[in-house]
């Protein structure tokens, strides 16, 4: 009789109507349990960013403990996602802490059935200089009307959703004063 008593006592809408917190908000809704808990993500530096799944956008937070990310939440003072995330931007985690995660540039030469390991300064040499060789080789200063042109088609880029505005405005700039007419990316949308 005595155990019912106290269970009757511990009974959260009981405390709720016998104590101070009225709306069931603070201590009439809580239990021994509930107390006890602590965060799942302690002393951990909050990022800011953006999925990079989509063209959508939405906010994420980062939090990052002792130099690994830990978690990955919707950021809720995003104006576009206002703290949701689809299921591939809440896994977006495993994008940096995935096993199969690569963190050096791999170059495959032509017609090699492996890749290898080279510098990030070598691979930018190699695009660099595939990019002026294609643009020269592939130069159109007139149509066949003899309009001016100048531009190349043998080159285009398509931009990711990660990308802002600006970035991407940047990179348009920068394509277009190659002469390159192809450009596209999904931060438009």
């Amino acid at each position: 009789m005595e155990r019912a008593a106290e269970l009757i006592r511990r009974w959260p809408v009981l405390r709720q109507i016998e104590g101070d917190d009225k709306l069931g908000l603070g201590s009439a809704v809580r239990s021994r349990h509930s107390i006890e808990l602590e965060p799942r993500i302690s002393n951990a530096r909050v990022v800011r960013s953006v999925c990079p799944f989509c063209a959508v956008g939405c906010g994420q937070r980062v939090f990052v403990q002792d130099g690994l990310v830990t978690q990955i939440e919707g950021d809720p003072d995003s104006p576009i996602s206002r703290g949701r995330l689809c299921p591939k931007g809440a896994s977006s985690r495993e994008l940096v802490n995935g096993p199969l995660r690569e963190y050096a540039v791999k170059y495959r030469a032509p017609y090699s059935p492996s890749w290898r390991e080279i510098g990030l300064d070598q691979a930018m040499d190699m695009i660099a200089d595939r990019v002026i060789a294609t643009r020269a080789e592939n130069w159109e200063a007139s149509d066949e009307q003899g309009r001016v042109t100048n531009r190349t088609m043998a080159i285009g880029s398509y931009g990711g959703a990660t990308l802002d505005n600006e970035e991407n405005y940047l990179i348009k700039k920068l394509f277009t004063s190659l002469g390159i007419v192809q450009i596209e990316n999904q931060a438009r949308i």
